[in-house]
């Protein structure tokens, strides 16, 4: 079940499209999700991608797929670190800043504005749903889009025909590491 909601909800990350998704799951037919995204993150880490538990509720988890290089990409990013750094993220590296999105899922009901560039959100998107609040975009997708609205059309077209290829192999019996491609060598 867990390895199904990856696929409906993480397929971009898997095929290195994107840097991270974010999905909850049920955990009533889970009965250790600890042990469960343990024994997915030794199939996952070779090739550059980890899961892990952003926030609890009673009877959901929340979870983050992500690619690590990619994720450190991001943090690295000067205009990305001046925003991480005005809504409190004093670390950013990739454990420091994950773990300051966990306290701030928690301290609040909804989800933190920053949380698309964890997400692989285009920084304009970012800054432009935080100046908004949400409102005023260009075009909704994805996420909502402020900036380039032709690009980010192309690429939520891209992560649709993804999910939907990623899906039916899943569903044909293509196991979890065979759909999750390699992160790219820096040589």
């Amino acid at each position: 079940m867990l390895e199904q909601t990856m696929v409906l909800h993480g397929a971009p990350t898997l095929a290195g499209l994107k840097t991270g998704s974010l999905f909850s799951v049920h955990t009533d037919g889970i009965p250790d999700i600890e042990r469960d995204v343990e024994r997915i993150n030794q199939t996952l880490e070779p090739k550059g991608v980890r899961l892990t538990v952003m926030k609890r509720g009673q009877r959901r988890v929340l979870l983050y797929l992500y690619r690590e290089a990619m994720l450190s990409q991001c943090l690295a990013c000067p205009k990305a670190g001046k925003v991480l750094r005005q809504c409190g993220y004093g670390r950013l590296t990739v454990c420091g800043a994950l773990d300051t999105l966990r306290e701030r899922l928690s301290a609040q009901e909804g989800f933190p504005h920053e949380i698309g560039l964890f997400l692989g959100y285009p920084l304009t998107d970012v800054t432009g749903f935080m100046r908004h609040g949400g409102k005023n975009c260009l075009f909704c997708g994805c996420w909502k889009v402020y900036g380039e609205e032709a690009a980010a059309m192309r690429t939520f077209a891209r992560y649709r025909k993804c999910t939907e290829l990623y899906s039916k192999r899943f569903y044909t019996g293509t196991p979890l590491n065979k759909l999750t491609v390699a992160a790219r060598s820096a040589f």
